[in-house]
Order: C-alpha cells, then structure tokens, then sequence
C-alpha cells in the first residue's frame, strides 16, 4: 500500500512517473512509479549524501550489474537502474504483498506449512542471489514480502556499495540491522570481506523470528543483543523441530561451519533432518594435518567435508576454550564496546547506539551488556512482562524509543524540546508517573534540581502542538494514555501509542525530523512506541 507524493517530490524520474511513496530507510526513499505501459513498479533512490561519492556510483553500478543476473524467483526482480542519474535510482519489481516484519506483528508467529514455506522461500531465493555472485547483507524480515504464489526477498545486491563506501570512511558504520548480523560483521579488526556465510545467518534469525515472534539473541536494547550475537547461544525455544536443526547450524558463530543456502534448501526439502547432503562446513585443513584435503564444491565459500569426515568432538564441559578464540573474543567484544561508547549512528545505518551509560550517567541496569557478557555473574532476568509493568508502576527507569526509526525521545537539561536522541545518558532517560488509568512521563535529566520536569504539549500558532519540557502537574497537556497495538519492535517488546486526550498522538515527522502531537480521526498514528528497562529508580516516583 502506497502513501501519497509529499510536497517537493519528484514525479517523475527518466521514463518512470512517480505516483506514491512506498517507503524511506537509510539509503534513500522508496516510490511507487509507472512504466510508459501503465505496469507498476518500485523506484529506489539514494540519497544525496551517497549521490555525491564517485566511489559510490562505481560501486552502485557493478553492484547492479551483477544483481540483474539474479533468476526472478522468490526475489524481486531487478528490471532497470541509472547510476549516473542525480540522484541514482534503481527499478524493481513492485510486489504487492505485505513484508514478514507485518504479518507477524498484526498477526502473531507463522506455523505449520506457512512457516515452512517461508523458510523454503528464503533459501531459495539465498539460493538465486548467492549463485549471481551476490550478497544480500541486509536479509530481515522488512525485506521478505508475501506475494501471490510465494515469498519475495527484496533489497538485494546493492547493500554492497553502500558499505564498501561508508564503512571505509567511517569505522562507526555498517549496514544492516543488528539482531540479523553474523557475528563476523562486528569485527573491523578482522579484514576479510563479508561473505555469503552471513546471509545465512540471517536466514536463521528470520526464520527464528518467524516461527516465535522474537529474535534468536533478542535483549534489552540493539548493544546487548550485539553482544549475545557474539557470545551467547541461540534461544530457539518455540521453534519445530523440523526446523531446529537447520536453524541452529545456521546460527553458527563460525561462519565455515554454516551450511550453504544449496545445503539449507535441501535439508528443508529433506524434512530438517542432518542427512549427508548437508554436510557439516569446516575450515580449509592444512595438508599433512591427518585429515583429508578436499576441494570447494561449486559456489561454495569453504571445502566442504564427506559426512564421515565432518565430525566435530564438542569441547568437553567446563573444559578451557583454545587460547586464541578465548582472545579474539575479547578483542572484538573490546572493540564492539569502544565503538558503543563513540556512539557511531550514521544516516545509513541501524548501528547498536550505546544505551547504557555517558559520561557522568547511571550505572548499566542489571539487563544492559554487563550482564549479557557474564550470565553467570547475574541474577536470573525479569521476564519481559515484569520489566514493563514494574516501568508501568512507575519502580524503573525506561529509554522510551521510536520504534520505526529506532531512536530514543531525549531531553537535555538546557532544551524544552523534546528530541530523537541516541538512547545515551540521562537525557534519554525517563519514568511513568501512574494518573490513574494514564501516566506523566517524568525525565530523569536532572533528578537532583528543585523542580522535576515532565513531559507537555505546546501549541504553536500556525505550526501545530509539539512535545516539550512542562512542570509535573497533571493537567489536560501533560498527561498520557499508552495504548498496546498488539506489535512488537524489532527486540521482541511490545509497542504502544502515546496519546494526550487534548491534543493528540505523538508522532515523528520524517521530513521536519522532530517530534509533533496531532488528533489523527480515523487515520492510524505513523509512530509507535517501546520501553526499554534501565533498571530500578534511584528513589520512587512521585505518587500523585
């Protein structure tokens, strides 16, 4: 379903009329055109930052060179692309369907043949895109779209460009978001490229995802599920058993011990079972190590084993990890941390923002990255549903984030405006303050001053109401309904409305890129909200 053309837009774009707006994200905005023949179709194009690299158009260009090669099943096909255009664009395949990501949060968890279809569906199209010489690098499920006859993956083969570009100029960056990240993708340190490996990865994240309705290595907030990513095993609980097996050897940290999409599709059409034609994937073994060398199937990234040779003797419990692994772990969890603390966002990416602590801010909550790194060290977690009512009881500090751009409301002690922040320090930390069935929505930016603040609706002659800094009175402008959606974030927590009764729900403005406060009558808000749990309040809220 499109959205209308905004004022400023383009209509048309070389050949193509523009009719309506499908989408915007970090590379650029997506729209609804028309070929000269009246066939509808989608139009991606980059923004003006990426625009302007040479390196990025060269880059953009062979990328889709190669994604046109990509066979049109169970992918969107590429049909047209002008790298020298200003801006570049790039045409595909309009589907009609809603993506994975909305099925499942309006919907609930896919199960039986529909979840099997998906997982087909996608190994399928990894099949396709892996065979072209592509990597898709951004597989999640906004980009698996249901359409008439199967799945489509979209976005496919030009994530490349944009990486290659922005992380080599910019350590702080990469493309993709990060509960679908392979663990290989958070070490710069390593220097190898990004493989096919880690799109099977995410193939098992999705899949996860699809059949539970929550992310394999879901936490708190996008830095503690990076870090269960790299040192945690997978919570597929929920999942069939038909699909455990494929799954979990997709979510191998090793990426040479994952199986290849070829492998996957056919350990799905052989009902998930481990049977020889999926033969485990190990590292290349050095000749005269006592083990056979072997050659690299066609396509593949690894040798691949004879089944009898593919066993692995597991490590013995409590027995030591090799000393190397045990360092590399620490360097690249040192190093996933040091880019946390630089609080790296770029505009292109869905980085993990340090959400715990800034300079002379909290310490971590019991659920932030400390406790992710030692389980052991720390007390069994509160259930999701606990954490949300004891932010609800007004016991616990919240980050309160925007789900559909994956920032936090911030308000700093020298700022009335309330802002979409980084989720660092407390500036992005807030506290509900029960009014009966509703909620002040209390900052913590400043809890030693002699004046609390709370959160309020402003009207602003000709412009519209805004959300700001007020006093904790409860009063028509500065208090809050909070209405479940029945959806989820992309962490698995529950996302609501926030809704001031005389002025309106609170949305964000993706062209003014602030927040405002609007009556909406039958339309449905364009925002959504979640609550992260910082932990308990230093001292109870105010009761009112």
């Amino acid at each position: 379903m499109s959205m209308p053309l905004r004022p400023g837009d383009r209509t048309s774009l070389g050949r193509y009329e523009l009719v309506g707006r499908l989408g915007e994200g970090g590379m650029g905005t997506v729209f609804l055109g028309r070929e000269p023949n009246g066939r509808p179709v989608a139009i991606k194009v980059v923004r003006p930052e990426f625009a302007h690299e040479p390196e990025f158009r060269g880059r953009f260009r062979s990328e889709v060179n190669r994604a046109q090669q990509v066979p049109p099943f169970s992918t969107a096909e590429v049909l047209d692309a002008d790298p020298d255009h200003d801006p570049p664009y790039l045409v595909v395949e309009y589907v009609d369907g809603p993506s994975l990501a909305a099925e499942v949060r309006e919907k609930g968890p896919l199960s039986g043949a529909a979840l099997h279809g998906v997982a087909v569906g996608i190994a399928t199209a990894l099949t396709a895109i892996h065979g072209a010489g592509v990597i898709h690098r951004d597989l999640k499920p906004g980009n698996v779209l249901f359409a008439r006859g199967g799945i489509k993956v979209i976005d496919f083969g030009i994530a490349r460009a944009f990486e290659a570009t922005s992380m080599h100029t910019r350590t702080d960056q990469m493309v993709g978001t990060v509960a679908y990240m392979a663990p290989e993708r958070f070490d710069p340190a390593d220097g190898r490229p990004v493989t096919a490996a880690a799109d099977i990865f995410a193939w098992g994240a999705v899949v996860a995802y699809a059949a539970t309705g929550r992310t394999p290595f879901a936490a708190d907030s996008a830095a503690a599920t990076a870090m269960r990513i790299l040192t945690q095993p997978p919570n597929l609980a929920g999942l069939p058993a038909t699909l455990a097996g494929p799954v979990e050897r997709a979510l191998a940290k090793d990426p040479a011990e994952r199986p290849t999409a070829r492998e996957l599709l056919d350990m799905l059409l052989a009902g998930g079972s481990n049977h020889p034609a999926a033969p485990a994937r190990l590292a290349p073994v050095a000749p005269g190590a006592g083990a056979p060398v072997t050659t690299a199937a066609p396509g593949a990234s690894a040798p691949v084993m004879p089944a009898a040779a593919a066993a692995v003797t597991p490590t013995p419990p409590g027995a030591p990890a090799p000393a190397r692994r045990r360092r590399r772990t620490a360097l690249i969890v040192a190093t996933v941390a040091a880019v946390l603390v630089a609080g790296g966002l770029g505009a292109a990416v869905r980085y993990f923002p340090d959400r715990s602590t800034a300079a002379g801010g909290p310490s971590p909550a019991p659920s932030s990255v400390v406790t992710t790194a030692a389980p052991s060290a720390a007390p069994a977690p509160q259930t999701q549903e606990e954490r949300l009512q004891a932010i609800r009881a007004g016991k616990h500090r919240t980050l309160i984030h925007i789900s559909e751009i994956d920032r936090d409301l911030a308000l700093d002690s020298h700022f009335s405006q309330v802002e979409a922040g980084d989720g660092t320090g407390v500036k992005s930390e807030f506290a509900l303050v029960p009014v009966g069935v509703d909620f002040l929505i209390r900052s913590l930016h400043d809890p030693a001053g002699s004046r609390e603040s709370c959160l309020g609706v402003r009207v602003v002659p000709d412009e519209g109401a805004i959300l700001v800094a007020a006093e904790c009175d409860a009063t028509p402008a500065t208090v809050f309904s909070l209405t479940r959606t029945g959806g989820q974030d992309d962490q698995g927590r529950p996302t609501f409305t926030i809704d001031n009764d005389k002025h309106g729900f609170v949305q964000w403005s993706t062209d003014d890129k602030e927040l405002f406060v609007e009556h909406l009558g039958d339309a449905p808000p364009l925002s959504t909200f979640s609550f992260v749990d910082r932990g308990p309040l230093p001292s109870p809220s105010p009761s009112r």
